[in-house]
């Protein structure tokens, strides 16, 4: 029971957090998701602190990272053309050769580490901020898709704690069952047609769609996330969420589901 209230009071605040963050002021937002993004690179290199082979340039790592999540606030901000952003690519070419001075045993799974962490954080990161700029809906639309993933991965638990019988992927999660998935993505269409019936009525088939894609790709985001915890033998991200670890815990889901709900995003306005 002191679990479930610490859970419930950590999620309230986090949820919370974020949500007020996004409907009051862009500003604060900004500040609240690169305080959430800075979290999750420190917790990404972490894995690694005490691994045997994989030794990430932990400085170039943020540096570049921070450095180019800056850039797109800067796009965003002054509205220049998103053409800057492609400094990336020099950058991740210049993150790869500092290699050449380090003389570690394996500088190719170094690199390969360091890469994966641009595409895994800095990417998912930067359409939230992306999402939080250009949505227009009357309903903010990051909000809705936060409201999406938080309601499946609430029923997905409560509905697997109930009535779970079938695993779902017992070798990566053994918690998880069918019963469970199922519920999560039933009462996500739901919360997705009760956001469509907030917003502009115009704008429902968007919900409901959004709804379906956010419930699978939620799942996928938390046993992507559990299967690098697992390979690399930690059960946590972080401690700094009291009852849910860390940051990379609270943004699995997000992170994987971001990239296909900004997709439909764009068909959709388009």
């Amino acid at each position: 029971m002191n679990n479930l209230l610490q859970r419930a009071l950590t999620g309230t605040l986090f949820v919370a957090s974020i949500v007020c963050s996004i409907w009051f002021n862009n500003y604060i937002a900004i500040g609240v998701f690169t305080l959430f993004f800075i979290g999750a690179l420190s917790e990404y290199l972490s894995f690694f602190k005490t691994h045997e082979t994989i030794k990430i340039n932990h400085i170039a790592f943020l540096i570049f990272n921070i450095s180019l999540f800056i850039l797109l606030i800067v796009c965003l901000f002054f509205k220049l053309n998103f053409i800057y952003l492609f400094a990336v690519f020099p950058m991740l070419f210049l993150y790869m050769i500092l290699e050449l001075w380090r003389k570690s045993a394996e500088p190719l799974a170094n690199i390969a580490t360091g890469i994966f962490g641009f595409i895994y954080l800095l990417f998912p990161f930067s359409l939230i901020l992306v999402l939080l700029f250009v949505s227009t809906h009357s309903f903010p639309v990051l909000i809705g898709m936060f409201l999406l993933i938080w309601t499946n991965d609430t029923f997905a638990y409560f509905s697997g704690r109930f009535f779970g019988r079938t695993k779902l992927f017992e070798r990566i999660s053994p918690k998880k069952t069918w019963e469970g998935t199922v519920g999560g993505i039933i009462f996500t269409v739901f919360a997705g047609y009760l956001i469509g019936l907030t917003d502009n009525a115009s704008n429902m088939i968007f919900w409901i769609i959004s709804a379906i894609i956010i419930a699978p790709t939620s799942i996928f985001g938390d046993l992507l996330e559990s299967l690098f915890k697992r390979n690399l033998k930690i059960k946590d991200s972080g401690t700094i969420l009291p009852g849910h670890g860390g940051i990379l815990d609270r943004f699995d889901a997000t992170i994987f589901t971001v990239p296909f709900f900004f997709l439909w995003w764009v068909v959709y306005v388009n």
